[in-house]
């Protein structure tokens, strides 16, 4: 071992985010003290972000497999099979969700940016072309100070990645509430396509197998981005602005191209991209998963700043790098390709038969470590948590003086407003293979040579996790279900991101166990198996003052099959005359809903019970009425209630809607579930045994007219469409 190496004391031990106890297994694993590239090693695979330390526990309670999982949890993303493409080819669909919170309230720009990077990278190391991103954000307050400028660039940033890498950014869902004034969420989402035969793991395996670095060289830019990730913002989050990655996605595309060439071959044994914790967390997934050993010569990693470390090029997270293990004799062709795309090559190490992770560098040995501990052996808590109390009832329900005027403040409200400013910045059409775009259920991507799709939506309501999480998290996965239902389409499988606040906080601690218990019930009624996903812990902020948590928000990000695209259902009105109806019983339930916050300033009583059998039901007899033509508009009832369902899609169709039995607050604004609104040419085509459906009026003219009076279109328009313009140019 290096004699340069400094003494490491218990403050050096604690700024790599160990605890005492944790320091003393390191010891024990090491039988010696660690220098500072093995603290640094064991600091970064055992933090939150990357070890699920607090939350493994109860992940293995999600139901994971089904038989159209081809792969689980545990690689880099989740694998689904989603039958024939062009000539007969069997196609997988490959897509996971993430998290890039802490780096993108920091430098949001960057920090929205090499999340995208991330996530595509995930997809395409498997062997997948990406077909469509998508995102979840949540932001604080619009007039908080800071939110402009948070909004900005990370909207800025996204789209900044996503088009020049050439992936269309298909759609999303976009929050504002309090709670995240100090700790924005960024989540990003990529589904790719690939071939059932030409699928790639990452368990390095051939004593003696070349191990290769790929793509950008390494900085000394994102050192520590696991561990800063894995704690919550004090006083001085600016300080920790060099702990955010810098991306290119000129370089990604690039990378992408490269590697699917060389896919293409027998060339590839494994391969993992480095994410959170770079170099480290790739090679040791990498060897742990192949229960083999690993050498690395660190003098031959590509570096583009002079001086460098052991410990800098292991903990770096520069973006657009990938590690593989190749068959021997195969260097010289993969080099020549990655030359091709002007990309850096190098072997920079070996597979071993040690069990052990050996770094040299300038000739002596600077990290040996045994990988079982690293990995396997991580630490694994079951905190304690105390469930969330359950909501008091509503009680007195507030009266509605003027059912319209309450109509545009929820279209002009900031949950509910038109997202096109934030959608119109990215580019949703390249590929040409977008059929349904942001603005709809769910986003629609051709297959591509095919009629046939792939159907994606992402889902979470804060508010209802807050109040409930055992309901929130069951509404979360079938809401998803619904909107994926919504075009027609057959929701298959789930990837999510799960966000929360200190886990170390047994209150915090019961929200992740109620939301997790309820995401599984609802999964497993559904058949909608998770098959990958991420954790985000730690989401609070000092800086705002007492510790602020951000809301529980386990992101659900869902994929389905659309077997005919020319079936595909849209929300918007289609003709005048046609017949609207309700699948699902409206009783009224304002626990909880939009219309009772931004109407009278409440955030009270219990979110909407969900009943997981009529989702189901429902949901078969949407995509039956679709599949047979029945149906010229779908839209699922969600935030806002029925009626501003109706609103929007008159405004989709620029068709009014003459409306009955719509006489109260409770009917237009209540949140009740498992509800869709459908319109139909025929006014007795939509009928099933056990469903309520019910018949509210028709489409036609300019307003939407209840109650005797009307409310036009453009009215409603300029409130829906006014709120981000006026925010971000105001």
């Amino acid at each position: 071992m290096s004699s340069t190496t400094p003494q490491i004391t218990p403050e050096i031990v604690a700024e790599h985010g160990l605890n005492e106890e944790e320091y003393a297994r390191v010891l024990n694993a090491l039988g010696r003290e660690p220098n500072m590239t093995e603290l640094g090693i064991f600091s970064v695979m055992w933090s939150e972000h990357c070890s699920y330390k607090s939350s493994r526990i109860h992940l293995k309670k999600l139901p994971t497999s089904a038989p159209w999982v081809i792969c689980g949890p545990g690689e880099n993303a989740g694998v689904i099979d989603i039958g024939e493409g062009p000539n007969g080819t069997k196609l997988a669909a490959i897509f996971k969700m993430e998290s890039h919170n802490h780096p993108s309230y920091i430098e949001p720009y960057q920090g929205a940016a090499t999340g995208v990077g991330g996530i595509l990278r995930d997809v395409f190391t498997m062997g997948a072309r990406p077909v469509a991103n998508m995102n979840a954000l949540r932001f604080g307050r619009p007039d908080h100070p800071r939110m402009r400028h948070l909004i900005s660039g990370v909207v800025r940033g996204i789209g900044g990645y996503g088009n020049c890498v050439g992936v269309p950014t298909v759609g999303g869902e976009v929050n504002f509430h309090p709670a995240y004034d100090g700790n924005i969420l960024v989540n990003a989402m990529t589904v790719g396509i690939a071939e059932q035969d030409k699928i790639f793991y990452s368990a390095a395996s051939g004593v003696g197998n070349p191990i290769v670095y790929v793509g950008s060289k390494t900085g000394r830019d994102g050192i520590h981005g696991a561990t800063m990730a894995s704690a919550d913002f004090g006083e001085d989050s600016d300080a920790k602005r060099p702990t955010v990655q810098v991306g290119d996605p000129f370089t990604e595309k690039l990378l992408i191209e490269a590697c699917l060439e060389l896919m293409a071959s027998d060339a590839i044994v494994a391969i993992q991209d480095m994410g959170a914790a770079g170099l480290t967390s790739s090679s040791v997934e990498m060897a742990s998963k192949g229960g083999v050993g690993i050498r690395l010569d660190m003098d031959k990693v590509p570096q583009r700043e002079t001086g460098m470390t052991a410990y800098e090029m292991m903990l770096s997270e520069s973006q657009e790098r990938m590690l593989m293990v190749l068959k021997p004799g195969k260097e010289a062709f993969a080099e020549a390709i990655f030359h091709k795309w002007e990309l850096d090559f190098a072997v920079i190490g070996e597979v071993t038969d040690t069990g052990r992770m050996v770094l040299v560098h300038h000739g002596e040995t600077v990290c040996d470590i045994p990988l079982a501990p690293l990995a396997d052996d991580a630490p694994l808590y079951d905190r304690p948590h105390v469930p969330t109390p359950k909501p008091a009832p509503l009680g007195d329900i507030p009266e509605s003086t003027d059912i319209a005027a309450d109509l545009l403040k929820l279209m002009a409200s900031p949950d509910i407003a038109s997202r096109r400013w934030i959608w119109e910045q990215y580019d949703h059409k390249v590929g040409a293979d977008t059929v349904q775009a942001p603005g709809g259920d769910a986003a629609v991507v051709r297959i591509h040579g095919t009629s046939r799709a792939l159907a994606m939506s992402t889902d979470c309501t804060p508010r209802y996790c807050y109040a409930d999480p055992y309901e929130g998290g069951k509404q979360a996965i079938a809401e998803c279900y619904r909107n994926i239902s919504a075009v027609g389409a057959l929701p298959l499988a789930v990837t999510n991101c799960l966000n929360f606040a200190n886990p170390q906080r047994p209150d915090i601690m019961g929200q992740i166990v109620g939301c997790l218990e309820g995401i599984s019930e609802a999964c497993i009624a559904l058949d909608f198996p998770i098959v990958s996903g991420n954790v985000s812990l730690y989401n609070e902020s000092k800086a705002t003052g007492g510790g602020s948590a951000i809301l529980p928000t386990p992101a659900i990000g869902g994929v389905g099959v659309l077997d005919d695209i020319a079936k595909m259902a849209t929300v918007a009105f289609k003709a005048e005359g046609e017949v609207i109806f309700v699948i699902g019983a409206s009783n009224g339930h304002l626990g909880q809903s939009l219309w009772l916050r931004e109407i009278h300033g409440r955030e009270d009583g219990p979110p909407p019970p969900v009943d997981l059998a009529q989702e189901k039901a429902h949901a078969a007899f949407v995509r039956d009425l679709v599949a047979q033509g029945k149906v010229s508009a779908v839209h699922d009832v969600s935030d806002g209630g029925l009626l501003v369902a109706i609103a929007e899609m008159a405004l989709a169709g620029g068709i009014g809607a003459t409306l009955k039995d719509i006489g109260d607050h409770l009917t237009a604004f209540g949140e009740d579930q498992a509800r869709y609104v459908v319109t139909s040419g025929a006014a007795d085509v939509i009928q099933a045994a056990g469903i309520a459906v019910t018949r509210i009026g028709t489409t036609g003219g300019d307003a939407i007219v209840l109650n005797g009076g009307a409310i036009s279109l453009a009215d409603i328009r300029t409130a829906h469409e006014g709120f981000f313009p006026a925010l971000m140019d105001g």
